[in-house]
């Protein structure tokens, strides 16, 4: 191929989303790998009190409180007992972090956004405000996720009152000191 030929054809290349797909109660998602922060094996939590019911508790992420998100409980779906394979998911969205805690972590998925299925309107029975669309994926459907659509206004609000609380409840002993 000559030079000016090979640049036609970059210019032409399709630009691919790349999204770190994952498992939920046998149903394959993916996030937006730009929002991905880090992926983490599964560790226990402190449970922050007046916290929304689905927000397991935080951790201690190199000296930064992280919320951790259940998304089983987020999306209604049943409990399952935490094994090997479950992991946080750390995602960043407008500069605040929180995680979310998965089945288990499958793969990176290249996706043409031509592929992209709108999401069905299931009417108010269904909240797929979170959903952005789907893509095939050989024989299943991924469910592609807008992570900042996980938590609304009213949660962020609710969640910052519990860890206010929580960072002052953590102050006041080393005042006393």
């Amino acid at each position: 191929m000559k030079p000016m030929q090979a640049r036609v054809a970059n210019t032409q290349a399709k630009v691919l989303n790349q999204y770190l797909t994952f498992a939920l109660a046998g149903e394959d998602y993916g996030v937006d790998i730009l929002a991905v922060r880090e992926i983490r094996g599964w560790s226990r939590v402190t449970r922050i009190p007046q916290s929304p019911s689905f927000i397991l508790g935080v951790l201690n992420l190199r000296g930064a409180i992280v919320p951790i998100m259940d998304l089983r409980a987020r999306f209604n779906l049943p409990e399952q007992a935490r094994d090997e394979l479950t992991v946080t998911i750390i995602v960043a969205i407008a500069g605040r972090h929180f995680g979310m805690v998965v089945d288990a972590v499958s793969d990176v998925l290249d996706v043409d956004p031509e592929q992209v299925c709108a999401v069905p309107d299931f009417g108010p029975v269904v909240d797929t405000e979170y959903l952005s669309g789907l893509v095939p994926s050989g024989e299943r459907m991924v469910l592609l996720l807008q992570v900042d659509k996980l938590l609304r206004t009213e949660e962020w609000q609710q969640l910052d009152k519990a860890l206010t609380v929580l960072e002052h409840a953590v102050a006041v002993p080393e005042a006393t000191n």
